[in-house]
């Protein structure tokens, strides 16, 4: 299971809508590539489609997707968003992760 918090799922309505998706029927699409100072790093981006290899959360009213492999690095894990003057963005709060990079954009198992 995935989650978000409520600063993140303000900002998630906020961004889809400003890019033309829709928050009621489009899905944000999380995921993990090798690469990035701790060996893994994140992907979040939105997407219209929901492939065969998905998993599929709800954390009303967000959507999120995840491909199975991904899920493995990911379950558990809280997608928070920090604004302001020393935000971060959106932070990953994965209690998978043994090591995390300094920008929080990396990790590893």
């Amino acid at each position: 299971m995935i989650k978000v918090s409520d600063n993140a799922k303000s900002k998630i309505t906020q961004l889809m809508t400003d890019e033309g998706y829709d928050v009621v029927s489009d899905f944000v699409r999380v995921g993990v590539k090798s690469g990035g100072c701790s060996g893994l790093s994140y992907e979040l981006t939105f997407d219209k489609d929901q492939g065969d290899n998905d998993k599929l959360f709800e954390d009303a009213p967000v959507k999120i997707v995840i491909d199975k492999k991904s899920f493995l690095y990911l379950v558990g894990t809280t997608l928070e968003y920090s604004g302001g003057l020393n935000g971060k963005g959106f932070v990953f709060n994965n209690p998978n992760a043994n090591r995390t990079c300094g920008c929080g954009e990396s990790f590893s198992l």
